[in-house]
């Protein structure tokens, strides 16, 4: 049995063109957010799940659907964030934010020619590094949201209190509490040409299992922490000290195995390395650079986190 239809549901939506398009920027919102891509597509798929349940009448009466799809977007990673504090206390190690590949630093496009939909792309600036994004988890669910809401996206202060649910003055604080975090942990700038050479470097001085070399590289306060999940070996406390972490290094050259290949890839828009195994990224690390010494190395081998990285 069919049941009639409501005048006009059978009609092309107007402005499906125009909400499909603010994916992209839903995306890249939700990611800053929650600092895990699968966890940022299934916000914004839930933002629009819950956008086409409402009737024509409804959207109609939306102002604004790019700022209506901007906002449940926001409260749902709100929620998403506080559940996750709670998630990431029974993380085995330390929690990294999922790294990003970027389609620029694969020589002849993606692996196994697979092509980047522009939609799924996530913006890579400043304010996706992975030094940046591992500040923002230090930083409450509300501080983190305020800040990239108005900060980032540059959402007015009313709007940000109209999704945390606090007054324009309070989001003003949350936002200022966030840059005092973020300029107390950034290192001094580097430009891009330099932190590709020091990664550079470091990648001979470890290849070559050169100890001296690799101190000289790190800052003597260096930190290098690692991401298996329980899933993937590594060391589950950060290593401490410039020394400490060229020792580990050297340590790792000698056992890695003859198959695998150190390559030169771009980790969050910034210079990194890559571990291949018989074809497939195993390890993705990531550095912090001030001037020309190394001052933190991530090292992501949670084969979850990776799967932007072996599948395209």
């Amino acid at each position: 049995m069919t049941t009639p239809s409501e005048p006009g549901q059978d009609r092309a939506d107007p402005g499906l063109d125009a909400v499909m398009s603010e994916r992209r920027q839903l995306i890249n919102l939700a990611y800053r957010l929650l600092g895990s891509l699968a966890e940022a597509e299934d916000a914004v798929q839930e933002t629009y799940t819950r956008w086409y349940a409402m009737s024509r009448e409804q959207k109609d009466a939306v102002e604004s659907p790019a700022a209506w799809l901007t906002t449940v977007a926001s409260r749902i990673c709100l929620n998403l964030l506080k559940s996750a504090r709670a998630r990431r206390e029974t993380y085995v190690g330390d929690w990294i934010p999922e790294p990003l590949p970027d389609g620029a630093g694969w020589a002849g496009g993606r692996p196994g020619g697979a092509t980047v939909d522009p939609a799924d792309r996530v913006t890579l600036d400043e304010s996706v590094g992975l030094a940046f994004m591992v500040v923002l988890e230090s930083m409450t669910p509300a501080e983190r949201v305020a800040f990239i809401l108005h900060d980032v996206f540059c959402h007015s202060f009313a709007e940000v209190a109209e999704i945390v649910g606090r007054t324009p003055a309070a989001c003003r604080q949350l936002a200022s509490s966030a840059r005092r975090r973020l300029r107390t942990s950034q290192p001094s700038s580097t430009l891009p040409a330099e932190r590709a050479g020091v990664v550079r470097e470091f990648k001979q001085a470890w290849e070559a299992k050169d100890i001296d070399a690799l101190i000289d590289l790190l800052d003597p306060d260096a930190t290098a922490t690692g991401d298996g999940g329980g899933l993937a070996t590594t060391f589950l406390k950060p290593i401490e000290g410039g020394e400490q972490v060229a020792h580990a290094w050297v340590e790792i050259a000698r056992r890695r195995p003859a198959n695998m290949t150190l390559l030169e890839r771009t980790v969050n828009g910034q210079p990194g390395l890559v571990a291949e195994q018989d074809g497939v990224i195993v390890t993705v690390f990531a550095f912090e650079v001030a001037g020309d010494r190394i001052t933190h190395i991530w090292v992501i081998r949670n084969p979850e986190k990776l799967r932007r990285w072996t599948t395209g």
